[in-house]
C-alpha cells in the first residue's frame, strides 16, 4: 500500500537529488529516507530511483509516480486545511430544521449571533414539524432539529379528536395519527438540548365573559365552547388536556396558520389555546389572552428542545449553534 509519507519522501528525493539532501529537507536521518524509499519500491514492485555518479534520478516508474504524487499530496494538504478550518470554526455548515414558531422567534437571533462571531460558518434553515423533522435528522438531511413535545397531561390518554360530528372512520384515522405522533417524541437515540418551557395561552373573543377576569382560566370552564385547534400534535395535546378536565372539546376548526386562529377567535367563532411563542410573531388583535391551567391547577406548557445525533454533537459548528439557540431561548 502506498502511504502519503512515502510520497513526500519521493518528492523530496526528486527535488534534492539525493537521500541525504532529502533527509535534511524533511528533518530526519538519511537511513530513514533510504528505508522509506525501499518500502515504497516494495509497494509498487519496481525500482523508482537510479543512481548516476554521486547523485540519483528517478526511473521512468518513479517519474510517473511523482506526477500522481504531486496531485495526491496537494489534495491531502487541501483536505487537511479544510478540516482544520471546520475544527477551528473558520468554516463549516449547519443545516437547521425548525417548526414555524421557533423559526420566527428563536432561530433569527441565534443565527445572527453565530454569524457575527464566526462568519465562515454557513447556516441554512427549512421548516418542518415533528415527527417529520426528527425523520429528517435521523435521515441525514440536517444537523439540528428544533422540536417540541408536551408532558403527559393529568394522566389522560386521549388521542386527537376529529372535527365535531365526524364519522367513526375519521376517529380511527385520528387514533393512527396519535400513534405516529407518539413515535415522533421518542428521543432516546438523540442528544437533547432543552431550550425552554413554552406556556400555553388561552385565546378568547374580546367580549367573552372570562376575558376580563384578570387571572388564570381552568379548562373545565371552557367545556361548553367551540374550539379552534392547531397542528396534529397540538390538537392531540388539547384533547388530552380537556380529557383530564372531564370533557371532549368540540373542534369545529383546525388550522396550522396562527393568524387564522386569531382571526377565527376574534370573529367569535370559538376559543383556542396557543403557545406563547406563537403570539410573539402574531398580532392578537380582537382577542383576549388568558393564562391556562390544567385540571390539576398547574400551567399548561410544551417543552422546546434542540436535537442532534451523538456524533454530530461533537462537531464544533453544531455545538456552537446549539449554544446560540440556548442563549436565544434564555432571553425569551
Amino acid at each position: 500500500m502506498i502511504e502519503a509519507r512515502h510520497l513526500r519522501v519521493l518528492r523530496a528525493v526528486a527535488r534534492t537529488g539525493s537521500f541525504s539532501a532529502a533527509a535534511r529537507e524533511l528533518g530526519c536521518t538519511q537511513p530513514a529516507i533510504s528505508q522509506q524509499m525501499k518500502a515504497l519500491e516494495k509497494s509498487v514492485d519496481t525500482p523508482l530511483v537510479v543512481r548516476s555518479g554521486r547523485g540519483m534520478q528517478l526511473s521512468e516508474a518513479g517519474r510517473v509516480l511523482l506526477k500522481h504524487a504531486t496531485g495526491i499530496l496537494a489534495g491531502l494538504s487541501a483536505a487537511e486545511e479544510e478540516v482544520a478550518a471546520i475544527a477551528g470554526l473558520r468554516a463549516g455548515r449547519v443545516r437547521l430544521v425548525s417548526f414555524p414558531t421557533a423559526s420566527s422567534t428563536l432561530v433569527p437571533p441565534a443565527v445572527a449571533r453565530l454569524r457575527d462571531s464566526h462568519p465562515g460558518v454557513r447556516v441554512s434553515l427549512v421548516e418542518a414539524e415533528p415527527p417529520e423533522s426528527l425523520a429528517m435528522l435521523r435521515g441525514g438531511e440536517c444537523e439540528i432539529a428544533l422540536a417540541f413535545r408536551y408532558p403527559q397531561s393529568d394522566g389522560a390518554t386521549a388521542s386527537p379528536a376529529p372535527a365535531h360530528g365526524s364519522p367513526r372512520e375519521a376517529r380511527a384515522e385520528a387514533n393512527l395519527e396519535a400513534q405516529q405522533l407518539s413515535a415522533g417524541t421518542d428521543w432516546s437515540d438523540l442528544v437533547v438540548t432543552p431550550l425552554l418551557d413554552d406556556p400555553l395561552v388561552g385565546l378568547l373573543p374580546a367580549g367573552h365573559p372570562l376575558a376580563g377576569r384578570g387571572g388564570p382560566v381552568g379548562l373545565a370552564e371552557l367545556a361548553g365552547e367551540q374550539w379552534i385547534a392547531g397542528c396534529p400534535q397540538c390538537r392531540g395535546h388539547l384533547v388530552e388536556l380537556c380529557a383530564g378536565a372531564g370533557f371532549e372539546p368540540r373542534i369545529d376548526f383546525a388550522t396550522d396558520d396562527y393568524p387564522a386562529v386569531v382571526g377565527l377567535v376574534a370573529a367569535g367563532l370559538g376559543v383556542a389555546v396557543l403557545p406563547r411563542l406563537a403570539l410573539q410573531s402574531v398580532r392578537p388583535d380582537g382577542v383576549s389572552t388568558v393564562p391556562v391551567r390544567t385540571a390539576s391547577g398547574v400551567p399548561a406548557v410544551r417543552q422546546v428542545v434542540a436535537l442532534t445525533l451523538p456524533d454530530l454533537a461533537e462537531v464544533p459548528a453544531v455545538a456552537l449553534m446549539q449554544e446560540r439557540l440556548a442563549g436565544a431561548a434564555a432571553h425569551r
